[in-house]
């Protein structure tokens, strides 16, 4: 009788959390052309817990800029040639294999066949027509829009017939084979009429139905609950197997918890509740190793990271009527003097020491350590120096009462807000130790702590900020992936957004220098190339470069096949391969959550 009893809680608490059983992968026939992996080959069943800062904001690939959203958004799409994160080689996906012609300018691919998406509809080259139809829709504005088109002109893609697509590029392209990662394939079918009805950005809303939501990634959407959590489950159809030839993935769920910042995170790893945390400060980290004889965990300090972490003041063009304040101080911050003696104010070295301990590295440019390849070497590091800073200001007209305030030229004193993520302790923390510096100079800065998705809002939409402290990077060395960020129109173009030509002489010289070394096939003259955006960034500041975290990642000793990685998803990238050994998997331990 008691085990009958255990047996009726534990159902009990499975319907309380809404746990179902998952769909079962469905049996391979001869028809489908999988792609098999390498790895442990592992078991079926559990689910994964995953602790995260913030809600998503979208499950839209098309439209999604942020990285909450992208993380969630990875684990249900795929692309047709993909980088491998361990190896930052790229390697094949839903295209089996592609040719290059002579003049590097077209590029033929040959789709899996047999595939289907989440929904069990068939995926072909309608699929792959269409979905670069959206990313390249101005309408639309994708993020990844940036990618696609050189000198003023879009890639061209054709249908050649049901299973081969060919990519007609206006010159050739450095690194095309990686241009594919990133960009997920969507079902024309689901999607085609909310496009031609002009409200494709407004589809796949956090508030969207399962049923309306398919992918070719190895989860599909099962169920979002509105601040505490979305739940991912097996695609029955995904079409990848194990070298046993079993479909993957192994796990029956994969669970996304909403916890807020990091030190809620970490508290949930420690006590059992998630499975997985990624992103740790050198604090907590420290912590979880002390723990790690006793609890077995998986840690691994990978070294720097490709991200980085600075400070944006706003130049955007606001309306004075509206955000008279803001608009007033953007003299301030359009001055070169000003944003030069504000980075040489900045203890970068104690930005690293207390954020980050011995795990971090300072920077002054957006190039990090972490990416050798790419990396420019003579980018100065002039150490702090107010004395620097000061006789900048003094320069560019600025002054200091009796109290040592210092005063703009027409006699106001320079007071601004700082806002950064409430979620991530690290950027606070980096917004407090500059709010110290600056006050050296007789600037009042305030640091206000934002939702993270309000914060967001307020970056890219209304503009109703006066500087922010973020953090861009970390998918993949190349400088491609950055065009959004450094192109003058680019979807992240972050203080100056939608500028509909270069604000100013050294954005347009940017914009020449990022498409050419994007045609440019040579390495050692592409690098010739992308080192000068590097000094042009570096000597005219649009951002204040602050540091760099070394890539710091946990998991419990129960999860098999992980791999953490240097680029972005550091721990979810081979999430289809992940699995859960016998011991923690089966009834009761889907019921406790």
């Amino acid at each position: 009788m008691r085990s009958i009893a255990r047996l009726t809680v534990v159902v009990c608490l499975l319907a309380a959390s809404g746990w179902a059983a998952a769909p079962a992968p469905a049996a391979i026939n001869s028809s489908e052309d999988l792609q098999r992996q390498d790895g442990d080959v592992g078991q079926y069943g559990g689910r994964l817990v995953i602790g995260q800062r913030a809600e998503p904001k979208t499950l839209n690939p098309v439209t999604a800029t942020d990285a909450v959203s992208r993380e969630v958004i990875g684990r249900c799409h795929a692309d047709l040639i993909s980088i491998n994160r361990m190896s930052q080689k790229t390697e094949p996906a839903l295209a089996e294999s592609w040719k290059t012609s002579p003049d590097g300018r077209s590029f033929t691919l040959k789709l899996r066949k047999g595939i289907r998406f989440s929904d069990g509809q068939p995926f072909d080259a309608d699929d792959v027509v269409f979905s670069f139809n959206l990313y390249l829709d101005e309408a639309i504005g994708s993020p990844q829009r940036d990618l696609l088109v050189m000198d003023g002109k879009p890639l061209v893609v054709t249908k050649l017939d049901q299973y081969t697509v060919r990519f007609t590029l206006p010159r050739p392209y450095a690194a095309a084979e990686r241009l594919f990662d990133g960009l997920a394939m969507l079902p024309k079918h689901l999607l085609e009429k909310s496009y031609h009805e002009g409200h494709f950005a407004q589809a796949w809303s956090l508030n969207s139905a399962p049923a309306e939501i398919a992918g070719l990634g190895p989860f599909r959407l099962k169920q979002y609950v509105t601040g505490q959590r979305i739940v991912l489950e097996r695609n029955p159809y995904y079409w990848k197997a194990d070298r046993n030839n079993q479909r993957l993935p192994y796990l029956d769920e994969l669970v996304f918890l909403f916890v807020g910042g990091e030190d809620q995170q970490v508290m949930r790893f420690e006590a059992g509740e998630t499975d997985m945390v990624s992103r740790l400060s050198s604090e907590n980290y420290s912590l979880l190793t002390k723990e790690q004889s006793r609890s077995g965990w998986q840690l691994a300090d990978l070294g720097p990271s490709l991200e980085y972490n600075f400070l944006v003041f706003n130049l955007n063009d606001v309306n004075a009527g509206k955000m008279g304040e803001i608009a007033r101080k953007q003299a301030w911050f359009r001055d070169l003097k000003f944003r030069q003696a504000a980075s040489a104010a900045i203890d970068r070295d104690s930005i690293v020491r207390l954020v980050y301990g011995t795990r971090g590295t300072a920077l002054w440019g957006n190039v990090g350590p972490g990416d050798k390849l790419w990396m420019n070497q003579s980018i100065p590091h002039p150490q702090r120096s107010l004395d620097a800073a000061r006789q900048l200001l003094k320069s560019a007209g600025f002054s200091w009462n009796g109290s040592g305030q210092l005063l703009d030229p027409s006699g106001k004193p320079v007071e601004f807000t700082i806002v950064t993520s409430s979620s991530n302790t690290q950027r606070i923390k980096m917004a407090t130790l500059i709010q110290d510096d600056l006050s050296h100079l007789g600037m009042q800065v305030h640091v206000v702590p934002l939702d993270f998705r309000a914060m967001l809002d307020r970056v890219f939409q209304s503009f109703d900020y006066e500087a922010a402290i973020m953090g861009l990077g970390g998918g993949d060395p190349d400088p491609n992936p950055e065009m959004n960020v450094w192109m003058s129109n680019g979807a992240t173009h972050i203080w100056h957004l939608n500028e509909a030509q270069p604000a100013t002489s050294w954005e347009r010289e940017i914009d020449t220098l990022m498409q050419q070394q994007m045609i440019t096939l040579n390495y050692a003259k592409r690098k010739q190339l992308y080192d000068r955006v590097q000094q042009i960034i570096a000597e005219n500041v649009p951002f204040i470069f602050l540091a760099t975290p070394d890539v710091l990642v946990g998991a419990k000793s129960q999860i098999g096949n992980f791999h953490p990685a240097v680029l972005d998803h550091y721990t979810l990238w081979n999430a289809d391969q992940l699995y859960l050994r016998a011991a923690t998997r089966g009834v009761e331990r889907a019921g406790i959550r």
